[in-house]
Formats: C-alpha cells, sequence, structure tokens
C-alpha cells in the first residue's frame, strides 16, 4: 500500500515481487490398473496411493496364485518397486468368471464343512483355490480337555497352503477365541459356524480328525476372468481415478486387449502421462519373419499415440509364493527403472542403456532372445527391447514411443523427450493458476515471463535442454503479440514456451581408417 506521508524526510515502502516460485511436477508417479486378490482387495475400482509393497500387501492381499485369474498386476507392483519406484496408485479390479453365454458369476471362496457328532464347523479359504498344488490343508491335532474337565475345547492347528505354513497351538476352542486367534491372524482360512448355526466347540469333539483340503470347481463352460469392460470403465471421465490430481506413468500390467489399451492411451494423453505397454504374451523373437510385433502394429492390433511406449519381451523371474520360475510382462520392471532413471539423472535421460539395469529377473523368456539384425527391426517399427548382455545383465535398450515409425511424429520419435514435455507441462499446469482472475494486461505478463523463465533456466542449469546460452535453450513470450485485444476480451492470456531438448544418441557410428606408412 502507499505510505502515508505527514513529515519531511525519508519512507521506506517495501514492494511485492511480481516473480512467483514454480514447484517441478512430479516424474514418476505410478498408475497401475488391473486385477487384485479376489478376497482382500479393501477398495475395489478406487485409486489407492501407496509407497511401498506393504502397503499394496495390506491394501490389496499382495500376491496369490491362481490358475484362473491372471495375476500380473501384484507382481508389476513389487518389480516396480524392486526396481527404483516409491510412489504408486493402484487400482485393483475384482474379477468375475466369464461365462461363454455372456453371463458372468462372483468368484466364491472355496469352503469345507467339518462334521463329527457333535457338531460342525465351516473352514473358508481366503486364498484363491483352483490351482490344484495350492489348496488350503487345514490339520487338527491334540484335540484335548480343558482343566475343567470333560469337553474337548482346545487343539492345534496347522493350514498349509503352497509353500506357506500356519501354526496355532492350544487354540480354545470357541467363536470368540478364534475370532481373537486364527481369524484375526490367519491369511489362509476363517472358521465359523455353518450356515443355520451349530455349536462350534463341540465340532471338534473327537480325537482323530482327517485334514481338510479347501477346494473350488470351476463354472462350466467358463471362458476367463477378463473383461474389458473392468478396464475402460476405470478410464471413463469423472470416475475417481480421473479425479486424481497428477500422476505420471500409466501401467496395465499383462494386458495386449486393443480396446483395453486404446482407452488407456486416450486417458494417458488426457492427463499429460505416459503409458507403458506390454507386448502379448505369446509374441516371440523367434518367430516367422516378418517378426509378430511388427505385424501387430501394422494391423492395429497395438493403438498408436505418442503417450505411450511397448516393451518386448517377458521377463523370467521367481515366484516369492512359490519359488518357482515365472514368466512377467516387462511393464512393472520398466515403470521401476523409469522411475530410478529421473531420480538419478532427470527425466530428460532415457530410461535406457546399460545401467538400465533390470533387477530380480534371471533374463528374457527363451522365445524373446534376439540378436542386433532382428532387433533393428523391432526397433524401426517402435518396440523397445529388453537384451541380455555379458557382464552386464538384462536391460531395457530402447527408448521410442508408438509412433516413432511414424515420420510425421519425429519431434515425439523418443520417450524422454515426450516425456519432458510432459513434465514441463504438467508443471506449469500446477503452477500458474494463481494467473486465473489476474488482470490481463503488462504487468501479468511480465510476471509470467519471470516466472517461467526462471523455472526454464533452471532445467538449463540442469544441462536439461540443448544450447550453450539459455537463448539458444529456451524461449518465453507472452506479451502484445501472443494476447491480443480479442484474447484479452474474451478473457484469455497465450503463454509460448519453446525448448531444445535433448535427445538420446540412439546410433554411434565409430569411423576407422588406416594410417598410410609414414616416414619416421
Amino acid at each position: 500500500m502507499p505510505v502515508s506521508v505527514s513529515y519531511p524526510g525519508l519512507y521506506i515502502e517495501e514492494l511485492p515481487s511480481s516473480a512467483r516460485s514454480i514447484a517441478a511436477a512430479p516424474t514418476s508417479i505410478a498408475v497401475f490398473v488391473g486385477y487384485t486378490h479376489p478376497f482382500k482387495t479393501s477398495t475395489p475400482g478406487q485409486p489407492v496411493r501407496i509407497f511401498s509393497f506393504s502397503d499394496f500387501e495390506r491394501e490389496f492381499g499382495g500376491l496369490f496364485v491362481s490358475a484362473s485369474i491372471d495375476a500380473s498386476l501384484p507382481h508389476a507392483v513389487n518389480q516396480f518397486f524392486l526396481n527404483g519406484g516409491s510412489d504408486a496408485y493402484v487400482v485393483g479390479l475384482v474379477p468375475r468368471y466369464q461365462i461363454n453365454d455372456g453371463t458372468s458369476q462372483a468368484i466364491a471362496a472355496a469352503t469345507a464343512t467339518l462334521v463329527t457328532t457333535g457338531g460342525s464347523a465351516m473352514f473358508t479359504a481366503l486364498e484363491p483355490t483352483d490351482h490344484p498344488q495350492f489348496q488350503p490343508v487345514v490339520t487338527l491335532g491334540n484335540v484335548r480337555a480343558s482343566s475343567a474337565g470333560g469337553v474337548l475345547d482346545t487343539a492345534d492347528f496347522t493350514i498349509a497352503y503352497g509353500t506357506r505354513v500356519e501354526t496355532y497351538r492350544g487354540v480354545l476352542l470357541s467363536q470368540a477365541a478364534l475370532d481373537a486367534g486364527i481369524n484375526r491372524s490367519s491369511s489362509l482360512v476363517r472358521i465359523a459356524p455353518p450356515p443355520g448355526g451349530g455349536t462350534l466347540g463341540t465340532a471338534f469333539a473327537s480325537t482323530s480328525i482327517p485334514p481338510l483340503t479347501l477346494t473350488s470347481t470351476l463354472p462350466a463352460n467358463l471362458v476367463g476372468t477378463f473383461s474389458s469392460l473392468d478396464f475402460t470403465g476405470v478410464f471413463q471421465a469423472n470416475q475417481p481415478l480421473d479425479k486424481v490430481d497428477i500422476f505420471n506413468l500409466l501401467v496395465t500390467p499383462g494386458i495386449s486387449d486393443n480396446g483395453v489399451l486404446s482407452a488407456a492411451l486416450a486417458f494417458a494423453e488426457r492427463k499429460q502421462a505416459f503409458a507403458i505397454m506390454d507386448p502379448p504374451r505369446n509374441a516371440g523373437a523367434d518367430s516367422a519373419a516378418p517378426p509378430v510385433m511388427v505385424e501387430l502394429f501394422k494391423s492395429g492390433t497395438i493403438p498408436l499415440s505418442t503417450n505411450g511406449a511397448i516393451y518386448f519381451p517377458y521377463l523370467k523371474s521367481t515366484n516369492p509364493l512359490t519359488g518357482d520360475a515365472i514368466e512377467l510382462p516387462p511393464s512393472g520392471f520398466v515403470a521401476g527403472i523409469y522411475a530410478r532413471t529421473d531420480a538419478r539423472r532427470g527425466v530428460w535421460k532415457a530410461p535406457a542403456g546399460l545401467e538400465a539395469v533390470v533387477n530380480n529377473t534371471t533374463g528374457v523368456v527363451a522365445s524373446g532372445r534376439m540378436n542386433d539384425q532382428a532387433q533393428g527391426v523391432y526397433n524401426l517399427a517402435g518396440v523397445n527391447c529388453l537384451r541380455t548382455f555379458p557382464g552386464s545383465g538384462t536391460v531395457v535398450f530402447g527408448a521410442r514411443t508408438l509412433v516413432s515409425a511414424n515420420p510425421s511424429f519425429q519431434q515425439n520419435q523418443y520417450v524422454p523427450v515426450r516425456r519432458m514435455t510432459l513434465f514441463i507441462e504438467q508443471t506449469l499446469l500446477q503452477n500458474l493458476r494463481w494467473v486465473i482472475f489476474e488482470p490481463n494486461d503488462e504487468p501479468l505478463w511480465l510476471a509470467i515471463r519471470t516466472t517461467v523463465e526462471n523455472f526454464m533456466l533452471s532445467l538449463f542449469n540442469q544441462h536439461a535442454l540443448q544450447g550453450t546460452k539459455p537463448s539458444d535453450a529456451f524461449q518465453v513470450k507472452c506479451d502484445r503479440t501472443t494476447t491480443t485485444q480479442d484474447d484479452i476480451n474474451l478473457g484469455r492470456v497465450n503463454i509460448v514456451v519453446a525448448f531444445a531438448p535433448l535427445k538420446p544418441a540412439e546410433f554411434v557410428i565409430i569411423k576407422i581408417a588406416h594410417l598410410a606408412g609414414q616416414s619416421q
């Protein structure tokens, strides 16, 4: 405010700065969309923010084994954190059995009822039981009477599921005790009276109880559990995920359905995010020429977008639940490498090269091994390959977007260039809201220019832009040449930000010449 003057002398008036600070937007917040545990997903369809795989286990039940449900998403989230990721949202979808007559039905938990002369008890599985090697087996032992005498009311419980074993000793056989003990602690079963009631404590009134195996029967005419509608609904406007303010990476692990990928890419474009896509599970590098992946691009099976990249092939790893070898889609691994590269080098560095080592893998699947000539075909088509090199391990060895083969999109040919653009867009969108409703004239334009130039200069000083001086690296315009009187009358202010992005050295050409004999 103006200083009120009354006496001859000097007065001090502090003037507010017209420049505002800009906080850089995040670059590697990932969103995972896919099927999660059918019985332990706490908030299906809602985006839940997590910062570790322990958070995922608490909210979505962790890893699971199933013969009919695609378990790619839990493994992808695990690999994201193992490879450098630290911040993610998960939209867990609860699968349903899809029947070939067009109907669907919920997946019910397997149950087994123990019936003795003294009563009955129902055991309900908390894990899928449609895999013959993974069905909970409950064994009771040392059933005995309490010191009060007479009634058989304590027992030892052993619950086995694959390699997981839970043991509970001296359990009091009452519903209250079971709720406070096994039902509260076990991740494998729940114990309760069967429907219709019954005396639970006396259900175990036998010293010889055979092991109970909890099995489930798949419905007849089962098609599977995948439904594209489960996914496409997530990407609609005004749905819960659309209301997440900012994220950067969109992952649908193991999904190669054209409808789902098209909806995911359209959603990523609208949210200034970048989609990381997986190839079909059966696509291999040793397929007959021309390569399958290239044909999928040509046929339109893989949709095209500047805001996406596809990685190939699947990777081998070890299933923590079983200890067995497992083949996993690459997107979860790659999303973690994006985050790791952003933290170490910046979003302007390609998440590829010999330093982009993939953790927790034993290499690419056998059908995905390739030589340089084979990768050349894939690379020019926009398929980013994962390769295993002696002494380096398995690395991401491609950094092209889905549209890289189209000459019309050369400025968005590379993943780091497109992601750098999205980073600047998100940063300015998040930090220029103060401009709204300000008087639209020279003082505002000067403040905008100063604010944006300071941010772009900070990027230049981090070596994130081309050029030896700032004027070569970026330009910011906001004045009467960008905002006309008609724009002012319509309430618009136009800002033009141009920058020279860094592009990766994809092809390194070494020229060698022999020197002719020289006189000494």
